[in-house]
């Protein structure tokens, strides 16, 4: 089977794009298939090289290097979405790059016959609408207007988009195909969730690596360490830990925040919390594992989220999480068995409470901790890579 993939970029730093880089990997190694990338730029992910013209019966993933243009981030998004296809358009006329199919995670492109929904920017939108007075965003007017800009162009996207029901729609979570079917009235929505690659994501591996990441960051033995990894931080929740760890003064925590996004707004939040000592603020990483060494809880109340795959890393090494009933990965949890389930992301009160208990009682989180992990071992990359093929092999059955 040939495909075109189309992504912006690949990597392992970022939730969606490892998602993807892990579907590849499989999708060439256990099914032949024959993989054109059309990116601007990729990392952490085996390529095979170039060949000089598309030949039948060649299985591997082969990168087309996609032009990027600098500048704002709406501009960046809709030189993208043209400029991927007229990529694909030339190779098909100039080297017969015809595809047996197009895959996109999310609207990269509009002629996609396979589209992983990661997240919905109708959602975000309503998340976004809704933060009045509840972030820390000292921004300027001109960042806040592009943001909302962007935002509408996207949604006006996803609704000429998604609304095509030649396209074929697969969630990352129950909640995603709910969203799905509330915005766009799409009731056949296959529900395909993330995985985790237990090889490299245990106990075993995290604690063998425990003291030299805490002694780098140096973190004492006594100390009790918060996670959070992520790139839009008011949305996975960040704002709520740091009101709840102005409650816990009386115990000696950090909080170890990984990703990327403007610092400013919430160091300040911090500073007026009197924690801002407390929290270190680290970019995204290849190597995450180090960092789930480091720490003694996941904590994410996220305020939206279609998967939350940091939780289910978190959940295979071992360590307990807390989440919201907004992240799609809380559809698989079983509140204060494997993990823990906010109904209310905002009540840092709440959050204040179970984290103090968390701190209070190891024999809690470890037995917690035991139960994430052996809930994380059903989540393979393999069984969510045969679920995907099954999906191609019926479009292609289907397709016009």
């Amino acid at each position: 089977m040939r495909l075109a993939v189309v992504s912006p970029f690949v990597d392992r730093r970022h939730g969606t794009e490892r998602a993807l880089a892990e579907l590849l990997e499989r999708l060439a190694r256990n099914y032949q298939c024959e993989i054109h990338l059309y990116s601007q730029g990729v990392a952490d992910l085996s390529l095979d090289p170039s060949p000089a013209k598309f030949s039948p019966n060649i299985s591997g993933i082969f990168w087309h290097r996609v032009p990027a243009l600098p500048g704002p981030q709406l501009f960046q998004f809709l030189f993208w979405f043209y400029v991927n296809r007229l990529c694909r358009l030339a190779d098909r006329l100039f080297h017969r790059g015809s595809f047996d199919l197009v895959l996109s995670p999310g609207i990269n492109c509009g002629d996609a016959q396979v589209i992983f929904v990661h997240a919905l920017f109708h959602r975000l939108r309503e998340v976004l609408q809704q933060e009045t007075g509840r972030v820390p965003e000292r921004v300027s007017l001109v960042r806040r207007l592009h943001r909302r800009a962007y935002y509408g162009l996207l949604t006006r996207f996803e609704k000429s988009i998604y609304s095509n029901r030649e396209v074929r729609l697969v969630a990352v979570s129950p909640r995603t195909a709910e969203s799905i079917a509330k915005y766009f009235h799409r009731m056949d929505v296959a529900v395909i969730p993330n995985g985790v690659d237990t090889s490299q994501f245990s106990p075993a591996a995290r604690l063998a690596q425990r003291s030299e990441a805490r002694a780098r960051r140096r973190i004492r033995p006594d100390e009790f360490v918060l996670l959070l990894i992520g790139n839009d931080w008011a949305n996975k929740g960040l704002p709520a830990i740091l009101e709840a760890l102005s409650r816990l003064s009386d115990i000696p925590l950090k909080l170890l925040i990984v990703g990327t996004d403007v610092q400013e707004p919430f160091q300040e939040m911090a500073k007026r919390l009197n924690v801002l000592g407390q929290c270190l603020w680290e970019p995204a990483t290849q190597d995450i594992l180090e960092v789930y060494a480091a720490a003694d809880l996941y904590v994410s109340p996220s305020r939206e989220d279609s998967f939350g795959m940091p939780v289910a890393e978190a959940m295979a090494c071992g360590l307990p999480a807390i989440t919201s009933v907004f992240a799609g990965v809380a559809s698989l949890l079983h509140d204060n068995v494997d993990g823990f389930i906010f109904q209310d992301p905002l009540d840092f009160r709440s959050l204040a409470e179970l984290i103090r208990k968390l701190f209070e009682e190891p024999e809690l989180r470890n037995r917690v901790g035991q139960a994430a992990t052996k809930a994380a071992q059903e989540w393979t990359w393999d069984r969510n890579a045969d679920s995907i093929w099954q999906v191609l092999k019926k479009k292609i059955k289907t397709r016009p």
